[in-house]
């Protein structure tokens, strides 16, 4: 079985390929927080056998959305489960950190997974979370920028000396430099199509999330990324020149069952969980907006927020999905909301088996764009 499987995810090596990942929130399901990690550990062991290409774990604070608040913790506990699926927060709130003692974590994270890290870093988009650990908003992008400065500097040369308004260092060492080198791949995901020239011409991977709310909206930002991605090659600042095709792409909630009418039960009651999850620090202040997005779950589904069916059924969404917006990576969150260990299991191993060589046959009987050229399969 484990061949099979991996023949059906693929290795990820083509230059152009599409290959497929997990991302994950990590909310909570109501039951003890334990065991929550221990399920989503048994997740990554399956599609670390099953050949995913990586695992993408959000930082969120204060909500039942994210109970990883460290992702550095619980990715050096998912580097010793698995040995090839490449492993990254999506991202490190950069503002929240000590730059230097960030590095320090980066460095260890990619010793302990063998040279598996990827490297997400960000911003922080929720401003409850940053003003619920002492961080003024106003502040973000100019910590982010010296944050930001201040590792790859020490990631790259092991020792920094900064002035920065935010942060100030004089000869900071780091003895050890990471496996991969200068650093680790790193990663920008984001929903705001303003941003979306800027990090394809920097060279960094992306993903969109369900936040960019259509089929035609995703396709905008796909083609601004593609539009502004070869003026990458000729940026000598680009924080990713040892990342010669990137990866971009798009996240969504998947579940797979054996007939529709099972997998819209399972999911519907799951995304009930999820929007109190998603919603909880929104509510509180008083913002509705994604309670009502994520409210109707026919229009969940016809929206592309989220795919749930039997095999077939995701298999032909995905796939108009793809070949309506390009991309060479899609990243399933296969756990959320209440979903048993079970369900989360068999729902992923419907992917892996049926899913994605099916994905992978219809993309190749379509016309295809380069960007997203697939195999029909080994």
């Amino acid at each position: 079985m484990a061949e099979t499987v991996e023949r059906a995810a693929g290795d990820g090596t083509g230059a152009g390929e599409l290959v497929f990942g997990i991302f994950d929130w990590v909310d909570a399901d109501g039951g003890p927080l334990g065991q929550l990690y221990e399920r989503r550990l048994r997740m990554l062991e399956y599609a670390d056998r099953a050949g995913y290409w990586g695992y993408h774990v959000a930082e969120h604070h204060g909500t039942p959305l994210g109970m990883a608040p460290s992702p550095s913790v619980f990715l050096a506990a998912a580097a010793q489960r698995t040995r090839r699926l490449r492993l990254g927060p999506m991202v490190y709130v950069l503002p929240l950190y000590n730059p230097m003692r960030l590095a320090e974590e980066i460095v260890m994270l990619d010793h302990l997974s063998g040279g598996r890290l990827e490297l997400g870093i960000g911003r922080g988009s929720v401003a409850w979370e940053l003003d619920m650990l002492a961080v003024d908003a106003a502040e973000i992008k100019g910590r982010y920028d010296e944050g930001l400065a201040v590792i790859l500097a020490a990631l790259t040369t092991g020792e920094v000396t900064f002035e920065g308004h935010y942060y100030q260092f004089r000869g900071a060492t780091l003895p050890a430099g990471p496996v991969q080198r200068p650093y680790p791949p790193l990663w920008y995901p984001t929903s705001n199509p303003a941003t979306v020239p800027w990090l394809a011409e920097q060279g960094y991977n992306t993903l969109f999330s369900f936040n960019t709310p259509t089929l035609e909206e995703t396709r905008r930002r796909l083609d601004l990324y593609r539009a502004h991605r070869g003026k990458a090659a000729h940026n000598p600042h680009r924080v990713n020149p040892h990342v010669a095709v990137p990866k971009y792409g798009m996240a969504r909630k998947v579940y797979v069952a054996e007939t529709d009418a099972e997998a819209h039960r399972v999911a519907a009651a799951a995304l009930d969980r999820f929007r109190h999850n998603f919603t909880y620090l929104h509510e509180r202040h008083g913002v509705h907006t994604f309670t009502e997005r994520l409210g109707d779950f026919a229009a969940c589904l016809e929206r592309g927020t989220l795919f749930a069916g039997a095999p077939a059924t995701v298999a032909a969404r995905i796939s108009a999905f793809l070949a309506g917006t390009g991309g060479n990576y899609f990243a399933g969150c296969f756990a959320w909301g209440d979903l048993t260990d079970e369900q989360v299991l068999r729902s992923l191993h419907l992917f892996t088996t049926a899913v994605i060589p099916a994905v992978r046959a219809q993309l190749a009987a379509i016309t295809p764009a380069p960007q997203i050229a697939a195999r029909a399969g080994d």
